[in-house]
């Protein structure tokens, strides 16, 4: 695959390794260096160019591949260059092949559920025009020596046919164990241990960093021990019963013609300052129709007397109280 810049200037050795930060390697001496931003845009067209000969190859409907999924993702592109194909002294570019770590949650061979963080073959492709000589098994042998890795710890990510058939051919990956997502892992997957899980990561660097630091850690607080069931105060009897008081109702309905016996107990009287002073034993509520007997039989007060003295007819009022009263009750006033 040709470019229209120089291809073997920007990438002085046969494989480059790139991260997401998309980085120009370090140029030989003697070189001239362009402007940075130059070659880095550079290098995000390789990039782009490659992730659309690879869908195309692959029959996909969008790039896999791009600059911005991988400015976007820790992924690492492995790319391989042609040193010996020099067209107008640009070079080619032969193939790339794109990894990274996932957490999946993946079945073994007894339909279990294990969560892990393997190293993903998450895109693969050659030119065409150069593909059966070789360049495949050169650029993905590197790739496993440089991650560390063996063939059978990967998981592939939708392989093709091709990709199947390479891997059979060339590293004897031929057993596959079924899984419901759209990763493909190979026999022998589970037989090595492989790469712990971001919390343990996370924990590995606070050990480093505890051992590169040796200030003490502050001791841990210890909390005070919980208190038993027992040792837990009830309410008390006055308390209930001081809860139990009705309120004691507004004149003329708290006039009733028996009193009610105080309380066995009567409520605590509190020692604090500010207080109200402690009120005496309230009346029960009068139903309504005691309270109108009431009324009725309650003699009338010695200063109503004189005014009824002083005018027989009584006031408008008195005599529309009064009218009501049956011919027996009047006679008595």
């Amino acid at each position: 695959m040709e470019f229209p810049f120089d291809v073997d200037a920007l990438f002085p050795e046969r494989i480059t390794v790139l991260d997401q930060h998309l980085r120009p390697p370090a140029r030989r001496p003697g070189t001239t260096t362009p402007a940075r931003v130059d070659l880095q845009q550079q290098i995000m067209t390789i990039i782009d160019e490659l992730g659309k000969a690879s869908a195309k190859a692959q029959n996909l409907s969008a790039p896999i591949t791009s600059a911005s999924r991988m400015q976007s993702n820790r992924h690492v592109v492995y790319i391989l260059k042609d040193s010996s194909a020099r067209p107008a002294g640009k070079g080619a570019i032969i193939g790339f092949i794109k990894v990274g770590y996932k957490k999946l949650f993946v079945l073994d061979d007894r339909e279990a559920h294990n969560e892990v963080e393997p190293l993903c073959i998450l895109d693969f492709y050659i030119h065409e025009s150069v593909q059966r000589h070789g360049h495949g098994r050169e650029l993905f042998q590197y790739m496993l020596q440089k991650e560390r890795v063996e063939p059978h710890q990967l998981a592939i990510d939708r392989p093709s046919p091709k990709l199947l058939k390479f891997l059979n051919k060339h590293y004897n990956l031929e057993t596959t164990v079924p899984q419901v997502n759209n990763f493909v892992i190979f026999e022998g997957f589970f037989a090595h241990q492989h790469r712990p899980p971001a919390p343990s990561l996370r924990a590995t660097r606070h050990s480093r960093a505890a051992a590169v630091d040796p200030t003490p850690a502050a001791p841990a607080r210890k909390l005070p021990p919980k208190r038993a069931e027992g040792d837990i105060k009830p309410y008390s009897s006055s308390d209930r019963e001081f809860l139990k008081v009705a309120v004691e109702p507004p004149w003329p309905l708290n006039r009733a013609p028996r009193r009610a016996t105080p309380p066995a107990h009567p409520p605590p009287r509190s020692s604090s300052l500010g207080n109200s002073p402690e009120r005496g034993p309230l009346r029960p509520f009068v139903p309504e129709q005691e309270l109108l007997r009431s009324l009725r039989l309650c003699p009338p007060h010695p200063t109503a007397r004189l005014l009824l003295a002083a005018d027989p007819g009584g006031s408008p009022a008195q005599r529309r109280r009064t009218s009501s009263l049956p011919r027996s009750e009047e006679s008595r006033y």
